[in-house]
């Protein structure tokens, strides 16, 4: 994103900017008064905003027009706000339906070979080719809630709509908004003026209450329904009960073995029949053998649980409409408060986990639990800045927040991992049921299914089938600015991953101790969490599918935060 001051649009002369919390500063948001200014209840007809004149002979001029172009075949959007709710543009689509978007483009672009790009469809006057055409006019339509049917003075805003418009304005002195658009020539050689100007209007809608006026933007995203169809997909069933299906799915082959277990050692302890241990008895003397690479596995089980917990309460609150849309920022500020704040789960998980293995270098794991995860965040993260501060761009994270999340981050978080990782290690070792063996029993020939990689690929299918469609919205959210608010679908897919990986990774683990192969420590974390590289494969189709990212600096920044997001999936899930 770039500021609105990068375009050589109208400018506030009284500008005003609202001071922007955390979560607004780490996604991009910088929210700047406008040059537009209505008055309640007020129509405005072909208003002039004001006048920008370029001339082919001014070196800056040719430079401010150069980049108005090429905001305009990256297809740029305007994000307006008033009281606090997106202005939308809606639009008429296939089958008679209709498409609401919360921005709208600066222009669009016929090529020189006569392709109409993007918002040019609208218009069967947008066809000269090699030619820009700029979005000049806004009409602007305000909803209001009037109090006097409720016996209250005054009115609410409940809704705000707009449609671009095109029109080369000749006398600026007697504007009327009508005639042809205002075009812009891909070879600039002559004087060229664009004014800029809007029309508003008001409009009672008592129909719409004000706790509900945020539902409209609902129009801006036609696919609602396809969240349940997002649950067929997991059970294969009906969306009836998508949850109940989805658990029962997997809690019937588990819960079935388990009976099958009990059952049968019950009967060969009332019939004291002598018979010979076979499958996951015969490793019970090396199953609770510690894993290789113990310290790292405690140290992922650590951050895992700091993210998990982290999830659950922010998701649980944005459930319950504390972090709605209209609260900006507030859901990201909420995890990376309660991420900080969580320090003390991570370190007692890792320390009284790498007490069990039987760790001896105490003060590594502490450290490792603090630093390891969250640094390779933060330093793709800062490389990421670094990107976008070199390009100008509004997403840029000043250095001073930078500072303050490095005093969050070791003033914070790490002092509660070391007072986390002081009660874990006080504690005594998890006790385990039976005595590990001196002599490390040898692990028979493995069939191609109970081997250690196809078990954990086939492992992260099931989980990814049941978020997958969430995913596609929450990108959507994230790189083409969709309004994402369906947190109570987010949070029962939430719970159904939850049970999905924990039961998947148990049958799994049963299988291959069936199959005499006491390794299990690692599989388990690994065949849940291999659900993050189907991630990563999704978002890498995603980026070459839906996305028209142009430039190694773009492309970078696209898959530098993908990295960030799959490697917290990877922890949470595993």
């Amino acid at each position: 994103p770039l500021l609105f001051s990068s375009f050589d649009f109208c400018q506030d002369k009284e500008e005003k900017r609202p001071s922007e919390n955390l979560g607004q500063v780490l996604f991009g948001e910088r929210i700047a008064s406008s040059p537009y200014k209505f008055t309640f209840k007020k129509q405005e007809t072909c208003k002039k905003v004001c006048t920008r004149s370029y001339d082919p002979g001014n070196s800056a001029d040719k430079s401010k027009l150069a980049f108005l172009k090429k905001g305009m075949q990256l297809n740029y959007q305007h994000h307006w706000i008033i009281d606090n709710m997106p202005v939308t543009w809606c639009y008429d689509v296939e089958d008679g339906q209709k498409y609401c978007n919360p921005g709208f483009p600066i222009g669009c672009f016929v090529t020189p070979d006569g392709r109409v790009k993007d918002a040019c469809v609208i218009n069967s006057e947008f066809n000269k080719k090699n030619t820009f055409y700029l979005f000049n006019h806004v009409d602007i339509t305000i909803m209001y809630h009037s109090g006097k049917d409720e016996n209250w003075p005054g009115a609410r805003l409940v809704m705000a709509r707009l449609r671009p418009q095109s029109y080369k304005h000749t006398d600026e002195n007697s504007l009327s908004c009508e005639g042809p658009p205002m075009e812009i020539p891909g070879e600039f050689n002559d004087k060229l003026n664009l004014v800029y100007t809007y029309s508003v209007t008001f409009e009672e809608k008592n129909s719409i209450k004000w706790a509900s006026r945020w539902d409209y933007i609902l129009e801006s995203m036609p696919h609602t329904n396809i969240q349940w169809f997002s649950y067929i997909i997991c059970c294969n069933l009906r969306c009836s009960m998508p949850f109940t299906s989805v658990v029962c799915f997997l809690s019937y082959p588990v819960s079935w073995q388990a009976v099958i277990l009990v059952v049968s050692n019950i009967v060969d302890f009332i019939q004291e029949d002598a018979q010979e241990e076979f499958g996951w008895k015969l490793v019970h003397g090396d199953v609770f053998r510690p894993p290789r690479k113990g310290m790292l596995l405690s140290v992922f089980l650590g951050q895992g649980t700091q993210i998990f917990i982290m999830t659950f309460i922010t998701l649980f609150l944005a459930c319950l409409g504390f972090l709605s849309p209209a609260n900006r920022g507030a859901l990201m500020t909420c995890a990376v408060v309660l991420w900080v704040l969580l320090g003390t789960p991570a370190g007692y998980v890792s320390a009284r986990m790498y007490k069990t293995f039987r760790g001896e270098k105490w003060k590594t794991n502490v450290l490792l639990t603090a630093l390891l995860c969250p640094g390779i965040v933060f330093a793709d993260f800062f490389i990421m800045n670094l990107i976008l501060w070199v390009k100008g761009s509004s997403a840029a994270i000043p250095f001073g927040t930078l500072v303050a999340i490095l005093a969050m981050w070791f003033g914070i978080s790490v002092p509660l991992t070391f007072v986390g990782a002081y009660f874990g290690f006080k504690e005594k070792p998890i006790e385990h049921p039976v005595r590990t063996n001196q002599i490390p029993r040898q692990i028979p020939e493995q069939s191609f299914f109970t081997k250690p990689l196809p078990g954990i690929i086939m492992g992260g299918i099931l989980p990814f089938g049941c978020i997958f469609i969430q995913l596609f919205f929450i990108l959507n959210s994230i790189w083409s600015h969709q309004m994402y608010y369906m947190f109570g679908f987010l949070f029962l897919v939430f719970i159904i991953l939850l049970i999905t990986c924990s039961e998947a990774t148990v049958l799994l683990c049963y299988f291959h101790l069936c199959a005499e192969d006491y390794h299990w420590w690692w599989r388990s974390f690994l065949t849940s969490s291999f659900t993050a590289v189907y991630l990563f494969i999704y978002a890498v189709h995603y980026f070459f599918s839906k996305l028209q990212i142009t430039g190694t600096a773009s492309t970078i920044l696209y898959f530098g935060y993908t990295m960030i997001m799959v490697l917290i999936f990877f922890l949470f899930t595993g």
